[in-house]
């Protein structure tokens, strides 16, 4: 099953190492990774995605809070929460009717062209895993994608629960 970890951990050289760490020593695969600051930027936040049953869960959490660096760990799965994704997506568009199908692709899942040449647009577009696989998949369909490049899912809980020191 597909998990979400939201950790909170002090924004210092080789915070994230040691906590990627943990999943490699014991053979989970990251599916997907972002880290930023904080607000406070002594702090970061690290999302990450693995695919883990409810005990691998429950292994990973205690193992990641026993780290120095670490300070929360919350499991978002479960829970009400919001997660988005960044994409940019370079697609070839040679003949004019490539280029009117790309761009009514790209307002039915409300993206954005970045930067138009006389043969490519670029194009950026945000949402769920999903809806980003969606569109590349469609894009594939209409146009050649000569390159593309994902963030990583970001998440947050929703309402009043948050991930504090």
């Amino acid at each position: 099953m597909r998990r979400i970890f939201s950790v909170l951990m002090e924004n210092a050289p080789g915070s994230l190492s040691r906590i990627v760490g943990v999943f490699s020593q014991r053979g989970y695969n990251v599916d997907s990774l972002c880290v930023a600051p904080t607000s406070d930027e002594s702090l970061s936040r690290l999302t990450i995605i693995t695919q883990a049953d409810n005990k691998v869960t429950e292994q990973i959490t205690k193992q990641v809070n026993k780290l120095i660096d670490v300070l929360r760990v919350a499991e978002l799965t479960d829970s009400a929460h919001v997660e988005r994704e960044l994409m940019l997506i370079k697609v070839a568009t040679r003949t004019e009717m490539a280029r009117a199908e790309v761009k009514r692709n790209v307002d039915i899942f409300r993206a954005r062209v970045l930067d138009v040449t006389a043969q490519h647009y670029t194009i950026e577009i945000t949402g769920t895993s999903d809806k980003l696989t969606a569109f590349s998949d469609v894009m594939t369909q209409c146009a050649e994608i000569t390159e593309s490049a994902r963030t990583g899912v970001c998440g947050l809980s929703r309402g009043d629960r948050a991930l504090r020191p």
